[in-house]
This record gives C-alpha cells, sequence and structure tokens, in this order.
C-alpha cells in the first residue's frame, strides 16, 4: 500500500486511531531517518505508518485504497474484502478440489463409545422377548382351548414381543440417527416403497377377513366357530394393525429404522403362523383353514425375502452414493 508522509518542525500532539503500543517503538527510528539529508523511498516502502487525525489543512484521504476497477480493499474494520464464491476459480488455494472438504457429506461417528452396549441389548432384548416364549415355552401352559382366555394368553406372548420390538427399534435409531448439526440429512423414503408395503400388509390382513366373512355366510363347510377362528388368526390380525401403524410412524418422523421395521415384524409373522397351524390342528380346524393358514405362512416368507433383497439394494446404493 502507497502512502504519503508530510514532515513539519511544529511539534503538535496528535491522539493516534490505532494501537499506540504497536507504533512507539518504530516512532524514534522514524524521527531520525526524517532528520537525515538522505531520505531513501526503499526505507519507506519497509516503515509501518500509523494512521492519525488530519490537520484541518490536510486534504482529506479515503479511509480505503481502491484498485483499478474501483473495487475497496479495505472496508470500515474489515481488514481484507469478502470473496465472492463466483471468482474464487482464480485464487490457487481453490484450484484444487481435492483439498475442498464438505462437511454436510462427512459420515456421522460409526463408533460411539455410549452407543456400543446398544448393539448387543437391542438384539438380546429382541430374542427374549421374541423367539424364547415362542420357542422355549411350552404352548400346553399358554394355550387354554379355544375360549377367551386362551385367546387373551396367546395375545400376551404377542405383546411380550412388540414391547420387546419397540426398544429394539428405538435403540436402533439412537444408534442409526446422524447428529444434531446434520440433522437435515433425515432418511427419505421411497414412495414405491410405501405402497408396495402398504399394499401388502393390507392383501395380509383382508384374505382373512374374507375368509371370516365366507366362513359365517355358510360358503365354506364344514363351518368354523368364532372363538376358533380368533384363536388361530386373531393375534395375527392384531399384531399386523400394529405394524402398519408402527412403519406409518416410522415414515413420518424419517427416522433411519423404516427398512429394518418390517423385516422384524415380518420374522416374527412366520412363527406366529407356525403356531397357529398347530393350534388349527389341535382344537380340530377343517382342512380349508389349516390350507390358507399355510398360504399366509407362503405369502410372508416371499414379502420376507423381498423385504431383505431391499435391503441388500438400499445398502449397496448407499454405499455408491458415497463413493
Amino acid at each position: 500500500m502507497m502512502a504519503s508522509l508530510s514532515w513539519s518542525p511544529l511539534s503538535v500532539k496528535r491522539k493516534p486511531i490505532l494501537d499506540i503500543q504497536a507504533c512507539n517503538w518504530r516512532l524514534p527510528k522514524l524521527s531520525r531517518q526524517l532528520q537525515s539529508p538522505i531520505f531513501h523511498r526503499k526505507r519507506i516502502k519497509n516503515l509501518s505508518l500509523c494512521r492519525s487525525n488530519l490537520f484541518p489543512w490536510e486534504a482529506e484521504t479515503p479511509p480505503y485504497a481502491t484498485t483499478d476497477d474501483g473495487d475497496a480493499i479495505i472496508k470500515g474494520s474489515n481488514i481484507v474484502e469478502a470473496i465472492d464464491a463466483e471468482d474464487k476459480s482464480g485464487i490457487p488455494i481453490f484450484q484444487g478440489e481435492e483439498d475442498v472438504i464438505d462437511m454436510k457429506n462427512q459420515p456421522p461417528l460409526l463408533h460411539q463409545p455410549l452407543k456400543w452396549p446398544m448393539w448387543l441389548l437391542g438384539p438380546s432384548v429382541l430374542l427374549v422377548t421374541g423367539m424364547v416364549p415362542t420357542l422355549w415355552l411350552p404352548l400346553s401352559s399358554v394355550f387354554l382351548g379355544p375360549s377367551i382366555a386362551g385367546l387373551l394368553s396367546l395375545v400376551g406372548l404377542d405383546c411380550i414381543f412388540n414391547m420387546g420390538a419397540t426398544l429394539f427399534l428405538l435403540m436402533a435409531d439412537s444408534c442409526g440417527r446422524p447428529p444434531r448439526s446434520s440433522i437435515q440429512q433425515k432418511s427419505q423414503v421411497p414412495l414405491g416403497y410405501r405402497l408396495w408395503n402398504l399394499g401388502a400388509s393390507v392383501l395380509g390382513f383382508l384374505v382373512p377377513l374374507v375368509l371370516l366373512f365366507v366362513s359365517q355366510r355358510g360358503s365354506l363347510e364344514p363351518h368354523l366357530p368364532f372363538i376358533s377362528f380368533a384363536v388361530v388368526l386373531g393375534p395375527y390380525l392384531l399384531l399386523l394393525s400394529i405394524q402398519m401403524l408402527t412403519e406409518m410412524l416410522t415414515w413420518h418422523w424419517r427416522s433411519p429404522v423404516w427398512l429394518v421395521t418390517p423385516v422384524v415384524y415380518e420374522a416374527y409373522r412366520v412363527l406366529q403362523l407356525m403356531r397357529g397351524l398347530k393350534l388349527a390342528g389341535e382344537i380340530g380346524a377343517p382342512a380349508w383353514m389349516m390350507e390358507s393358514v399355510r398360504w399366509l405362512v407362503s405369502w410372508w416368507v416371499l414379502i420376507l425375502g423381498i423385504q431383505l433383497m431391499r435391503v441388500a439394494w438400499f445398502a449397496g446404493f448407499a454405499s455408491q452414493n458415497h463413493q
């Protein structure tokens, strides 16, 4: 920066605007150089100048230096003008794209010490509440026959699993949700995925109801009492309704567990229908009821396989986007 110096023998006290301590040590040296007979221009360039108030007879100069096109370099208290994003290509420091780091695209911390126990605690809760009562608890100790008490005991087993599944999903959400700094990166559920899940669940819900309606009208023989039908497929319909509600909530909250929720419930549903198939044999259900349950088991095994294929596809798609 070029500046002009004027020296006068008059000793007038001025009040400096900038820091006085930063300039005091240069003033004696400056006075000796000004009093010398030879005043080199090269030394003037190396001097550190301190800005002060102007005298009334001195011409007022602009408080900033200007370039050829009239743009100011120093404006007010700013030392350097802000760099325009469109003009950053001309600056060498911005020419290398490999040196620019986008903090929004950085993956969250996958291994946080406070969340390590959840990786074992969540599946353990799901195992204890879902698999242990179904696989190791004798059915004769729970099921008391085709009655309301037997129906409530079966519903109680499914409620225990539902509580464990809810705790598991909450822990998975806590481990998979990004930090608050990147909260805008919430999971986007594809519309086709929503329609597919709703269609599969609605179809699996309507088929048993149609069978019940046709059976009550006497179109299917032999007739199956309502309580026997409720014992075989009542818990299945109730848990399917809870699954549909849970999926809608995960879609609404954009939780990262929207892809895991149907897998958890559908895996248990296969065991639930296998239990219903066994109960149908114990209560003497007709052959059409046995075949209907077998078709439902096959349907949900197919849906579970499609869900697992979607998980594999989504993992590959996310890996491709990350690269």
